[in-house]
């Protein structure tokens, strides 16, 4: 059964919609309130505020953290300096993805590894040989993330201290008396940070940032807002956009991280690690499969729910229901992830296709339901991220 999160206390009155699920064994809420523009628009305009606690959080410590480390994920975290974080993916010896997240250098031989779901098991079965400790956080530490162009002018008047921090580094200040880590992290694609600090003072965190942002128009955003924003910035989601090895029961559905679109985060620098031999090996060779960004043809969508006489429903709400991709009649690739976004007013999409038909530019057909009849919609394969903006790394 779930539990609640240190910040239930706080989320859970704000949630007239009552509307709840199952992340990582936490309650999470999904949205606040019935309707989730405003939290959407909150992330993009001002600044969201996300109770990100039921990451997996794995304290790694010991004179061989470093290269355990670099051992059970794809990078070389021997590399990674102090007060740095590093995208990384935990792979299983196929090289097919178990989980992707995050790898923080917190100093002193002290690393936590962040993921969606929970890998704690699967990495400690790694460490025979390594003098390291391992320890999973996930209940003892507490987590929010503030998202978007006012987080940080919130964080410094919260703080009363300037935040020079860049893109994927992190710094340890007091809030109020808190001891607060913040990384400038983030799920959104835009400028965001992500806190961390003890369960004890969570309360006290909350209040002190929702008054702080409330001159900047700061709300409290649930995951289906998150959804929307994640797939504009072309971010992929375990279970949804692939699926995690050591769970999934069809081979050919598991997904190495060239063909989930995070090849980027692979360092193949001649080390040895787990999946290193396979992913060396694929990454000599064409893709078979490919993540790819999709745009959809909107006035043909127009047009197909102008022909039974209804108006175009483009709900502003992320779709996790797959649908076949063709060309020329030929099913090649399904959607993984859509949703219409509102900041680019395009119905955008995450899909998975054939190697040969994954370049921008190149034209496919999604199929589509209107009344309980299949269509095809025009789609063109396009660069992620969507939605990039430089403020993001400003």
């Amino acid at each position: 059964m779930p539990i609640p999160t240190p910040f239930h206390d706080r989320t859970a009155p704000l949630c007239t919609s009552l509307q709840w699920k199952d992340w990582g064994g936490f309650h999470a809420v999904c949205r606040y309130g019935t309707h989730l523009e405003a939290e959407y628009h909150a992330i993009r305009q001002s600044a969201g505020l996300l109770d990100v606690s039921p990451l997996t959080k794995i304290a790694v410590t010991g004179a061989d953290a470093a290269a355990f480390l670099s051992y059970v994920t794809s990078r070389n975290i021997l590399r990674l300096r102090r007060h740095r974080v590093r995208y990384a993916a935990v792979c299983d010896e196929a090289g097919k993805l178990v989980d992707d997240g995050t790898v923080m250098n917190l100093g002193d031989g002290h690393y936590r590894l962040t993921s969606a779901s929970p890998v704690w098991r699967w990495v400690d079965r790694f460490s025979a040989g390594f003098d390291v400790s391992i320890v999973d956080e996930s209940e003892s530490i507490a987590s929010l993330a503030i998202q978007g162009p006012r987080s940080r002018a919130i964080l410094e008047q919260a703080t009363g201290e300037q935040l020079p921090l860049r893109y994927f580094q992190m710094t340890s200040v007091a809030l109020d008396g808190i001891p607060l880590e913040i990384s400038r992290t983030g799920y959104t694609g835009d400028l965001g940070y992500e806190l961390w600090c003890q369960p004890e003072h969570s309360m006290a965190l909350w209040d002190h940032l929702m008054e702080a942002g409330k001159p900047h128009r700061l709300l409290p955003v649930g995951l289906d807002a998150l959804d929307i924003v994640r797939i504009e910035a072309g971010l992929v989601l375990q279970g949804v956009d692939y699926y995690s090895a050591p769970t999934c029961l069809i081979e050919s559905r598991k997904s190495s991280p060239f063909e989930a679109g995070i090849g980027f985060a692979v360092d193949l620098d001649g080390r040895s690690f787990v999946g290193g031999e396979a992913l060396e090996a694929e990454s000599r060779l064409p893709l078979k499969w490919k993540l790819v960004g999709l745009e959809l043809s909107l006035p043909d969508i127009e047009k197909l729910y102008s022909s039974v006489g209804l108006p175009p429903v483009l709900p502003i709400e992320a779709c996790r229901t797959s649908r076949p991709v063709h060309q020329r009649g030929r099913q090649v690739g399904y959607i993984t992830s859509s949703t219409f976004s509102p900041i680019l007013k395009s119905a955008i999409a995450l899909a998975t296709v054939e190697g040969s038909v994954g370049e921008p530019g190149t034209g496919l057909e999604v199929e589509f339901t209107i009344e309980h009849v299949h269509h095809r919609i025009p789609a063109t394969v396009v660069e992620r991220p969507f939605f990039d903006p430089p403020r993001k790394r400003s």
